[in-house]
């Protein structure tokens, strides 16, 4: 069963979503314009092995949306104290995208989880890319046109997208300063610094996982990730776009817990 909690972290309200009662614990970390309803294919395939811990970001979803610079270093500070507000010491933690990005940076700071999955990481990409063009353009102007055209690009596969992600990401953007936070954070994005070098103190085992067919950050980028971290593994997930899970649930399940559970 899910849960869902709000927590305060720094005099701001953000909501997440817990499912499982193992005493080990999976974070999952969205990406851009998501929240955590992002991951509901594949939260009840976890909760059965794992206490499942699943936020909106800051600036995100049901999460507060204040007035700041929402750099990479800004969302990283936030995670950690995501986690000590809520008393979690040593997760498994998986990011998909700016989530990917956010818990490599995570990682790499604070050092306080077991082992980490970056799913088609935002860090290496400077180009902007049609899709990504389109998602911002659906961001700006959220209509369903916009936001059917952006997913639909999305998953780089010609497949149907399910209306309830359409018509979710149109609520989300209509909310007081979400517009402003994810314009920010595109910013943010754009001027941070290349993650390769900060990759390599990464000490945890990881796994990489990217679709194949991803149109928003290209599969070509993976080597920045793969070539950096010590201890890593990829997969790549053939006839998939920018969300594996969200596409191949079962398959991407079967990945990741495979890596969890191996030693």
């Amino acid at each position: 069963m899910v849960r869902e909690n709000f927590v305060d972290v720094d005099g701001h309200k953000i909501r997440y979503l817990e499912a499982g009662h193992s005493k080990s614990t999976l974070v999952l970390v969205h990406g851009l314009g998501a929240s955590a309803e992002r991951w509901s294919k594949v939260i009840p395939i976890f909760a059965k092995d794992y206490h499942l811990i699943v936020p909106d970001l800051i600036g995100f979803g049901l999460s507060d949306k204040p007035l700041v610079d929402y750099t990479t270093d800004f969302f990283s500070e936030f995670l950690n104290k995501f986690l000590i507000s809520n008393g979690i010491e040593n997760p498994h933690i998986i990011g998909s995208s700016l989530g990917g990005q956010v818990t490599a940076e995570y990682a790499c700071k604070y050092k306080n989880l077991e082992k980490l999955t970056l799913v088609s990481p935002s860090g290496v990409m400077k180009q902007s890319t049609p899709a990504l063009d389109a998602y911002i353009m659906a961001a700006l102007y959220p209509n369903e046109d916009n936001a059917k055209n952006a997913f639909e690009m999305m998953e780089g596969s010609g497949a149907e997208v399910d209306p309830a992600i359409v018509e979710g990401f149109i609520e989300r953007m209509k909310m007081p300063n979400a517009k402003m936070a994810f314009m920010s954070t595109i910013l943010g994005l754009k001027n941070a610094e290349i993650i390769t070098t900060k990759l390599k103190t990464i000490n945890v085992p990881t796994l990489i996982v990217w679709g194949g067919n991803d149109p928003v950050i290209p599969l070509k980028h993976a080597d920045g990730f793969v070539s950096s971290i010590k201890d890593c593994r990829f997969y790549r997930m053939d006839g998939c776009g920018h969300t594996p899970y969200v596409q191949a649930p079962e398959e991407f399940s079967k990945i990741v817990l495979d890596f969890l559970n191996s030693d």
